[in-house]
């Protein structure tokens, strides 16, 4: 059995090459082999975001702070709050990262194939974010409650 006690291992910012803005990552487990298994938490400040990118074996997000947005290729944006969890399917094309204005932190969770966890791709652009950001916009309230219907 092996405990490792909270702030043992240190912060890292987030790399340019898989994220937009500011983003801290946390290390929380990478299990030893046999096992595949990695944990981190991860902190968006507010308009952060990852690049597009698939998982071989799927990934699980737990929401634990603040409000965030996920999006699949091809498919709506959708809001995460605290207490959400998101499982992508492996080879999902997917981003996830802060809303505008509202930082978000969860725990991504992983298992790597061949050594491998993720193949990250191309940034989400400006108008790609602002575009999600502004759709789930219009669906809720200031909020991100469900708007009242006028009529």
């Amino acid at each position: 059995m092996e405990i490792k006690r909270s702030g043992s291992r240190p912060s890292g910012r987030g790399p340019d090459d898989y994220f937009s803005g500011s983003v801290r990552v946390d290390p929380l487990f990478e299990a030893p082999a046999p096992a595949r298994g990695f944990g981190a938490n991860v902190t968006f400040e507010p308009g952060a975001r990852t690049t597009w990118h698939t998982h071989p074996l799927g990934q699980t997000l737990i929401v634990t702070s603040g409000r965030g947005l996920v999006q699949s290729w091809g498919g709506p944006a959708r809001q995460i709050r605290p207490g959400d969890v998101v499982w992508i399917p492996p080879g999902e094309k997917h981003w996830h990262g802060a809303m505008p204005g509202v930082a978000m932190t969860h725990i991504a969770i992983v298992e790597a194939l061949e050594g491998k966890s993720a193949d990250w791709m191309e940034k989400v652009s400006d108008d790609q974010y602002e575009a999600a950001a502004k759709a789930f916009a219009e669906r809720r309230g200031p909020h991100g409650d469900q708007r009242a219907s006028t009529a």
